[in-house]
Formats: C-alpha cells, sequence, structure tokens
C-alpha cells in the first residue's frame, strides 16, 4: 500500500497526468502501462520519490520512461524475445543479496565489449532483467555490483553505462540502492568523474569504490566469489536464468504437512524400498534428525549417525552461516538407460538455534522432495531425499533452491507456526544455496545417487578439467607477459647504463685533454 501522506499528490499526479499528457501522447505510450498507472499506486509513489514529491518533475519522468517503455518494447520483453547469446555471455545477471538484504545485479564489464551494431539489444537484455525483477519484487531496490576485474581501457563503453544509470534514474525510480564498484583501475578515474556527473549530487553518495578488502563491508563472503574473497561458489551457466523463480516441488510431502504427521512405519519403509531399499537403521535416522518425528531407538540412531557422518566425510560440503550442504553444487542423477533417479541431499545445521528450511526447484512438476519443508534441531542433520517423478528425466537445466533461515526458541515447528514464519522472516536473515544437476552417463553412480546403499566420490568431468586447464593458460599467459615485461625493461636498463658509461668516458676524456 503506498503511504497515506501520499495519498493526494498520487491522485493529483494520475489526474494531471490523464488530462494534460495522455490526449496528445497516447500513440507513444503502450496501453498496458497507462492502464497501470491507473491502478497501482505504487508505481506513482516511486516516482514521487525520486522527485521529492514535486508533481510537475514526476509528470516529465513518467513521460519520459513511458515513451522509452514504448521504444524498447518492455512489456514484450522475454526470454524467447532476445538473443540467446545475450543470456551465454555472462555479462549481467541477478544473483544473491547484499548486507541489507537488496538483491544483487551484476555487470561482469570484463565481458563486456563494445560493439555499436550490437548496443541496442544490450540495452533492451538490460531493461529485460530489470523489467523482470521489478515485476517479482514490487518495488524493491535493488543494488548493482560493476565487477571491473580484469579489465581495461577497451572494455569501456561510457554510453552502455550511462544506459544503466538512465535506467535508474528515469525508468526505474527508486529502485537503486547502491553501486559498488570492485577493482576499478586507476585508468578509469577520469572516465568515472563523469559518471559521477550523470548521477547528480543525491545520487553520487550511492557510489562505493571497492578492492577485495573493502567490498565485505557491503555484501558478506556468502554472496561473494572466491577472487572477491568469498566462498560463494556459484557459476554462472545458461539455460535457465541463473535467478529463475524456484517453485515448490511436486507431491510436497515433508514432516511437517498433515499427511506425513499421520505416516505410519508402513509407509515409510515402502517409500524406502522405492528409493533403493534403506536399511531400517538409515529409515530411523532420517526420522530422528526431523525436527516433528523423533525416533524412540537412540542406540540405532546413533549407529546411523555415525555411519552418515563417515560416509559424509569424502563428500564435497557447503559450509554456510546456518547450514551445511552436501553435495555443494551438483546433484548427480542417471541417464534413462541407467535408471538412477534418486540423490540424497544432507543438511546440518551449525547453529544454537532452530533452523527453518524448505526445498523449492525450477522443474516442480519433475521432482519429488522428501522433506520439502521443515526445520533442523541445533547440532543435528538431516536428509532430504530427491526423486524424479514418473518417466521424467533430469535436465542439465534443472536447478533447487534451499532457503534456511533461524527461528526463535519460543516458535513452534508446526504446520501453522513454520507457514507463519516464512511470512514474516526478512528477506536478508534468509540463506540461500543453489543446486544445479548432473547427469551421469556412465554405468557407475558418481555422485550421491541412493542406489545399493552406498555412497559415491563425485569425479571431475571433462568440463572440470577444460575450465581447470583454460584457467592454468589464462596464468601462464599473464606470467609470459610480466616476464617480456622484465625482460624489456632489463634491456633497457642496460642501454642506458652504456649510454651513461659513454657519456663518462666522453667527459673524462674531455678533462685530460683539456689538461694537457
Amino acid at each position: 500500500m503506498a503511504g497515506q501522506d501520499k495519498a493526494p499528490l498520487i491522485s493529483e499526479t494520475r489526474r494531471r497526468f490523464e488530462t494534460e499528457y495522455l490526449p496528445e501522447k497516447s500513440d507513444k505510450y503502450d496501453s498496458r502501462d497507462v492502464e497501470r498507472l491507473q491502478q497501482d499506486d505504487n508505481w506513482i509513489e516511486n516516482y514521487l520519490i525520486w522527485r521529492h514529491d514535486v508533481v510537475d518533475d514526476t509528470l516529465k519522468m513518467i513521460d519520459e520512461s513511458f515513451q522509452w517503455r514504448k521504444e524498447y518494447m518492455v512489456n514484450d520483453l522475454s526470454e524467447s524475445a532476445l538473443p540467446k547469446w545475450l543470456f551465454e555471455n555472462g555479462a549481467l545477471y541477478l544473483h544473491g543479496y547484499d548486507k541489507e538484504g537488496y538483491k544483487l545485479f551484476w555487470f561482469r564489464v570484463k565481458f563486456h565489449t563494445k560493439d555499436p551494431k550490437l548496443q541496442f539489444e544490450k540495452k533492451k537484455f538490460v531493461a529485460f532483467w530489470l523489467e523482470h525483477y521489478a515485476r517479482r519484487e514490487h518495488g524493491k531496490p535493488l543494488t548493482v555490483v560493476f565487477d571491473m576485474a580484469e579489465t581495461g581501457l577497451s572494455h569501456i563503453d561510457l554510453d552502455f553505462i550511462r544506459f544503466i544509470i538512465n535506467c535508474f534514474k528515469v525508468y526505474y525510480p527508486n529502485y537503486l540502492s547502491k553501486i559498488v564498484i570492485f577493482e576499478m583501475p586507476w585508468i578509469m578515474n577520469a572516465a568515472f568523474k563523469i559518471v559521477k556527473g550523470w548521477l547528480g549530487p543525491d545520487a553520487i553518495s550511492m557510489l562505493k569504490f571497492t578492492n577485495k578488502n573493502e567490498v565485505q563491508e557491503y555484501i558478506s563472503v556468502e554472496y561473494l566469489p572466491a577472487y572477491m574473497g568469498g566462498i560463494d561458489t556459484f557459476k554462472y551457466s545458461y539455460p535457465p536464468l541463473v535467478d529463475d523463480d524456484f517453485q515448490t516441488p511436486l507431491c510436497e510431502n515433508g514432516p511437517i504437512t498433515t499427511e506425513d504427521e499421520t505416516e505410519s512405519k508402513e509407509e515409510v519403509e515402502a517409500y524406502s524400498k522405492e528409493a533403493g531399499e534403506f536399511s531400517e537403521e538409515q529409515i530411523l535416522g532420517a526420522k530422528k534428525v526431523c525436527s516433528v518425528e523423533q525416533s524412540s531407538k537412540p542406540e540405532e540412531n546413533d549407529k546411523t549417525d555415525s555411519k552418515t557422518k563417515n560416509a559424509k566425510k569424502a563428500l564435497t560440503i557447503f559450509k554456510g552461516q546456518l547450514l551445511h550442504i552436501s553435495p555443494a553444487e551438483e546433484l548427480f542423477f542417471g541417464s534413462k538407460e541407467i535408471g538412477e533417479k534418486k540423490c540424497l541431499i544432507v543438511l546440518t545445521n551449525v547453529t544454537k538455534n532452530v533452523v527453518a528450511f524448505k526445498v523449492r526447484t525450477t522443474a516442480p512438476d519433475k521432482y519429488r522432495v522428501k522433506p520439502s519443508n521443515s526445520s533442523c534441531e541445533p547440532g543435528t542433520s538431516i536428509d532430504i531425499v530427491v526423486s524424479l517423478h514418473g518417466g521424467f528425466a533430469a535436465s542439465l537445466q534443472d536447478r533447487f533452491l534451499i532457503m534456511a533461515a533461524e527461528m526463535d526458541q519460543a516458535s513452534g515447528a508446526g504446520v501453522p507456526e513454520l507457514a507463519q514464519f516464512w511470512k514474516e522472516v526478512p528477506r536478508n536473515k534468509v540463506m540461500e544455496h543453489r543446486l544445479r544437476c548432473h547427469v551421469v552417463e556412465s554405468s557407475k553412480p558418481s555422485t550421491l545417487t541412493l542406489k545399493d546403499n552406498s555412497f559415491n566420490i563425485p569425479t571431475k568431468t571433462n568440463e572440470d578439467l577444460h575450465l581447470q586447464l583454460t584457467q592454468l593458460l589464462q596464468v601462464n599467459r599473464r606470467l609470459q607477459e610480466q616476464i617480456d615485461r622484465c625482460v624489456w625493461f632489463q634491456q633497457l636498463i642496460v642501454v642506458l647504463a652504456l649510454f651513461l658509461v659513454a657519456i663518462a668516458s666522453f667527459c673524462l676524456y674531455a678533462l685530460y685533454t683539456q689538461r694537457c
């Protein structure tokens, strides 16, 4: 809801736009934007806030914004409407949050090349991402990260940077929290003096120039890659959209649902047979770690815990602030021929409080997750079984999102309490971690695939080896360039030294001849 104190200004802005602008410029606006303006008070309020509640300036801004939206066909921008190479390039994407809970909009400058022929498409790509975010978050600001690591003069594109800034100044008002600039080369100082002029005096304070030591002031290590001093293992890939809308999986029947609260031991055993015939100890162990169902056999649970603990040692683990998650990056499924359709995710609560969690996926029709929405007691682990539903096959495009947040000790862990908790918890208190799917073609399972009660260590794929080889070649190339520069300087110093010796010799000779 828009603020009550701005209600008169919103009404005046809407009335004056309809009488002063719409009659003469209706053909320059998209009718969908006009209709939205008539209904969405928050949209008008954002324009008013950005123009300090001056209605005349607000109307000019709406006029300019609406004309731009029609020119770029913003309401019709979609993933299929843009060239695929824009998404594959990895220069622009949404991922993670800053310390204030605002979404991060990354601009990896080193992947951007200036090309006037492609400039319009690239600008539409920026508009796509901003509209994609705006429609989902309804006015919540975001933080722009200009990642300028490994960039130089060849990457400077002032026209493109100015367009991004204008998007926030005019087209998406009140959406900018701050601009974090990481490792800007000194050679670009002059260029960013121009950028400051574009931002205006009110927005200059939003610029945050950082390096590896300072960037953590604004973004926690959880959402920073290793080269920025963080622990985020996220690697950009497409498809799907890296910030796609994760949904609840099909047939959600975790322990917190009514169906599962009354689920009998026989039903659990029947499900475990489908998963690859778990032993009775594993069934009881899975029940033990759940916050709702507590096993009545502690001795068997202890055996299960120690057995599971030993099995987890060799697995990759993502160490988050609330949960340790294994595997860290990928869920390995078998191909249709192999028939391996179940994987295991292990969550370990590393806090002193109860942690609520839920699992979502980009392919909710394909996967069954058990449990998908529950809580985990301090110091305990919980096993989540992910299984393919029906005749579906896993795809490299599928993603899973694990969300976790600490609960107050006084809060319950039942269905109503968890539902209310997720409605009220602030976004910046929620830990998120993404997992992608990997399809194993060989006959041997290579990760947490549930088969014959065995855990297997994931092996490196050809893609991983190729990536490592490429990185080594890049490092080797940079070292060679440094060596070449050092040799050049050495040669220059030798030439200068010889020149100085020659001058000194000539001076001595001249003095000697004068005395004679």
